[in-house]
Order: structure tokens, then C-alpha cells, then sequence
């Protein structure tokens, strides 16, 4: 980790424009997705974006280090990456995310043309991820919360206890 103070934009707008250059189909899931479809940020721990699963890993990898990102580890279904100012982001490579980046919709954050999934996707991924008993269970309620949100379940700031 560098001295420098982890830039949860700047890890995403980074690793949006290698893939752009790239020319790998993309989109941005996760909690940050949850966030900008619900309209409440969500606390997570890094920046997730998901790629065709027909994507060369050692293409992602040149291209996200040729970014200054460097990867921390490799697994099954995604690639984990260290933003320069220490924010992680994980690119995850699953078919089963394919035809979710195809209908994934263009948001502008930055000046920057960031594909988002849908809700309705976001909701089907949440579910499969919240039912799968190998998951963690903080993890699984955290996806039990998130599809609420989805759902519209939105908290009122000025609601009481």
C-alpha cells in the first residue's frame, strides 16, 4: 500500500478506462452498483467490475498493470487488483455474468461512461450469491440487505428507532 489515501473514484475510473482500451465488454456490480442503483451508498471494501468471460486473463492483467493497478491474487472466477492509492477492485470473469454486462446500462461519474447492470440483474445476482451455501454468512445478509435496498426498502433519515 502506498502513502496515499485509497480513491475509491480513482480505482474505478482507472480500471473502467484499461478495460475501455482494452476493448472488453464491462460492467460494474457489487456494492458500488447496489449504491448508484438504489440511490443509498453502501459501504464495501473494494470496486468490483465484471468482464465477458471470453476475455484473455493475461490481456486483463497486462492491461490493468499497464494502469498501474497491481494484482494481488487470481482465482477461479476473478482477478484481485491494488489501486495505486491502496483501494482494492476485483474484476470478476463468470459466465454467468455475461448476458448481464450485455444489457448493462452507461452512467457518467466523472466525466467517465461507467456501465452499470441493471437492478433486476443486480437482484438476481444478490439472490444466487445469498444462497450459496459456501458463502459467508455476513456476507449472505449483507446480500439479503442489498436486495431489500434494490427493492426499494430505503432507509428515511428521519425516521425514529
Amino acid at each position: 500500500m502506498t502513502d496515499e489515501v485509497p480513491d475509491k473514484l480513482a480505482a474505478l475510473v482507472d480500471a473502467v478506462r484499461a478495460l475501455d482500451r482494452l476493448g472488453v465488454p464491462h460492467a460494474l456490480v457489487g456494492g458500488v452498483a447496489v449504491g448508484l442503483r438504489s440511490g443509498v451508498p453502501r459501504a464495501t471494501l473494494d470496486r468490483n467490475i465484471a468482464v465477458r468471460s471470453w476475455v484473455e486473463r493475461d490481456a486483463l492483467i497486462e492491461a490493468l498493470s499497464a494502469a498501474g493497478l497491481r494484482l494481488t491474487g487470481a482465482f477461479a472466477h476473478s482477478l484481485n487488483f491494488r489501486h495505486p492509492s491502496g483501494e482494492p477492485v476485483q474484476i470478476v470473469v463468470d459466465p454467468a455474468f455475461d448476458a448481464m454486462i450485455d444489457r448493462a446500462e452507461p452512467l457518467e461519474l466523472s466525466g467517465v461512461r461507467i456501465r452499470v447492470v441493471t437492478t433486476a440483474d443486480l437482484i438476481a445476482m444478490k439472490e444466487r450469491a445469498a444462497t450459496d451455501p459456501a458463502r459467508r454468512r455476513s456476507k449472505a445478509l449483507r446480500d439479503q440487505a442489498d436486495i431489500a435496498l434494490l427493492r426499494g426498502d430505503i432507509p428515511d433519515p428521519d425516521e425514529g428507532w
